[in-house]
């Protein structure tokens, strides 16, 4: 029994687990200036070859609290007139 629990948990399906919590969006994060987690709204910064960049801030004082990156799954392609 101890081993199919072990063999559950092997570096197979490693792959498997990671796609399964791919991306997570913050809805709260802490706010030095508020001193306390606050909700937060998220803004697209840059859009960039490798992917988007957004920022996250306070809903009640504007300050920035973080940033994240999206990476694109697939090559960025630009089409030019």
């Amino acid at each position: 029994m101890m081993a199919d629990i072990q063999n559950t948990y092997s570096g197979d399906n490693n792959m498997a687990q990671q796609d399964s919590y791919g991306d997570f969006d913050a809805t709260e994060l802490y706010c030095p200036k508020c001193k306390r987690a606050v909700p937060v709204r998220k803004k697209l910064l840059l859009v960039l070859s490798n992917g988007d960049k957004y920022d996250y801030s306070c809903v009640f004082c504007g300050t920035s609290l973080g940033d994240k990156m999206d990476l694109r799954k697939r090559p960025f392609t630009a089409l030019i007139r």
